[in-house]
């Protein structure tokens, strides 16, 4: 087993378990994506820490979640095999190549280019087929494009009308809503033109910024 290999597995046991994650294909594909890949490499020793890997300096900065957060996230949405998937900042590409290995085919979106970048070059150095990243808002992924599952990596003060109307019928989207100052990973579920919601966990993130709007989601 290589160092990596060992932290891998050590951060399913410490931080994934722990955190009450048992569905068994996330805890699988966890085990198997090279976090190292997606952090700078004067980072990636510290790639499993339980904590944000920040990309870029001052006010536009963006981030990778912590692991245990990101599984909390993806096992609230429920992902299956037959699932479109929405990625929403991207970042370097990690959380979109967790999916990829969860769902149908997963479209991450990330507003900066230069991170965009890279995280295209990193599926592509994984031999991921089934996602794709697109740099830009929501406007770059076209108006008719609509998924069973979207997953906000970022804090929200609320879900604009814009994103919520992306889901196919009785799909989920799974983000974190600000309220104060507590946070509360939510579940919107789409049945035709309605929604519910269920607040589920308390969970820290940075803003997903700036925030979207709600005639046109922007970050």
């Amino acid at each position: 087993m290589t160092r990596f290999e060992h932290l891998r597995a050590t951060m399913v046991d410490n931080q994934l378990r722990t955190s009450g994650i048992t569905e068994w294909r996330l805890l699988e594909q966890m085990s198997r994506v090279p976090r190292e890949l997606f952090v700078p490499a004067d980072r990636q020793a510290l790639a499993y820490i339980d904590d944000l890997q920040w990309f870029g300096q001052g006010a536009s900065r963006r981030f990778m979640m912590a692991p245990p957060t990101l599984a909390k996230l993806l096992q609230l949405a429920e992902i299956t095999q037959h699932d479109t998937v929405l990625d929403v900042g991207a970042a370097t590409g990690y959380g979109t190549a967790v999916m990829a290995g969860l769902a149908q085919s997963v479209v991450g979106l990330e507003a900066d280019a230069e991170l965009a970048g890279k995280a295209a070059a990193n599926l592509r150095q994984l031999g991921i087929s089934n996602a794709t990243i697109v740099a830009g808002d929501f406007g770059a992924l076209g108006r008719a494009a609509k998924f069973d599952v979207i997953i906000v990596q970022g804090a929200l003060d609320s879900v604009p009308d814009a994103m919520l109307a992306r889901l196919n019928d009785e799909g989920r989207l799974v983000a974190l809503i600000r309220s104060g100052g507590v946070a509360v990973a939510n579940v919107f579920v789409r049945t035709g033109n309605d929604f519910a919601a269920r607040g589920e966990f308390n969970a820290s993130l940075p803003p997903l910024d700036p925030q979207p709007a709600e005639a046109e989601f922007v970050f």
